[in-house]
């Protein structure tokens, strides 16, 4: 193994073991404060800390077998580096890291009243299943057609939930704006690297083979080759264009969802006081009815 895949491979594999730890922190930090939390609230954060879980984890195991789907190159030999395999858990690790954005969007969006921000939030979910379908395309078929619409969409989502947190801004206290901006910026950081970087690169990959006349698979044959074929390479040129993405992925993506429990809580909060005053309001006036009626 080269000296840079190497260093690379032990990078991943080092971040998922503190990732797994810092998740299994934030379970014990949470739990410290269980007894001062909403009840409400407290589920929500159960659900975040669920949903985490299932992402930290899934990319651990993809740090740990690191996969170049549409070549089918590997890492590790053996069949838990196959691109069935790894595709499967890559589905189920993005659906529950989309689902935590939804549920944080949601949240908020009840907090304010907000109806088109509950759509958008009813819709975060659907388009990245959507985007997996597409993924799964590229993966059996080797066409990266597909992850061209894949990344497109992420992308789009991102957009989607970055003017949707936008929108809430003027409802949000003034010490929880710092947070409601940094995730906005994020966001717009996303957003900006999928349509700047990632997806011109799927596009060209698609234009280059296609030029080359790059023959595809049908979904029934590349199910067998997903499942049955796997290269082993230790060469950095065969995973040069993979390091950037991946180490951002497996690192950055992941503070990102474990940091996702923590806002639910924050920036849940921080929309309570304005629910609170409505719900006088609404009690206040119920109130003045009844004296009224008798």
């Amino acid at each position: 193994m080269s000296t840079g895949v190497l260093s690379w491979w032990l990078f991943l594999c080092g971040a998922s073991l503190l990732n797994v730890l810092a998740w299994t922190a934030s379970v014990a930090a949470l739990r410290r404060r269980a007894s001062s939390i909403p009840p409400q609230t407290w589920l929500l954060l159960r659900l975040q800390l669920l949903l985490s879980a299932g992402y930290v984890l899934g990319c651990a195991y993809r740090s740990v077998f690191p996969v170049f789907d549409v070549q089918r190159l590997c890492l590790v030999d053996s069949w838990l580096s196959s691109v069935i395999v790894g595709r499967t858990v890559a589905t189920i690790a993005e659906l529950c890291f989309a689902a935590q954005w939804a549920l944080l969007l949601q949240t908020l969006a009840k907090a304010t009243d907000s109806p088109s921000a509950l759509r958008v939030s009813r819709a975060v979910v659907p388009m990245i299943a959507v985007a997996e379908l597409c993924s799964w395309n590229a993966v059996l078929t080797t066409s990266n057609l597909g992850h061209v619409i894949e990344e497109s969409l992420w992308g789009l989502c991102a957009a989607l939930l970055v003017v949707s947190f936008a929108q809430l801004w003027p409802g949000c206290r003034r010490e929880a704006r710092p947070l409601l901006a940094a995730t906005c910026t994020i966001g717009l950081a996303y957003v900006a690297y999928m349509f700047l970087v990632d997806v011109p690169m799927y596009w060209a990959r698609w234009v280059t083979d296609t030029e080359q006349g790059r023959p595809v698979l049908s979904l029934a044959q590349g199910l067998v080759d997903a499942s049955q074929r796997w290269v082993v390479s230790h060469r950095w040129a065969d995973w040069e264009t993979e390091v950037v993405w991946m180490s951002l992925y497996f690192s950055v993506a992941v503070w990102l969802s474990i940091g996702l429990v923590h806002a639910t809580g924050r920036l849940g909060s921080a929309f309570e006081p304005r629910l609170t005053f409505a719900g006088s309001r609404a009690q206040a006036s119920m109130a003045t009815t009844r004296v009224h009626d008798q």
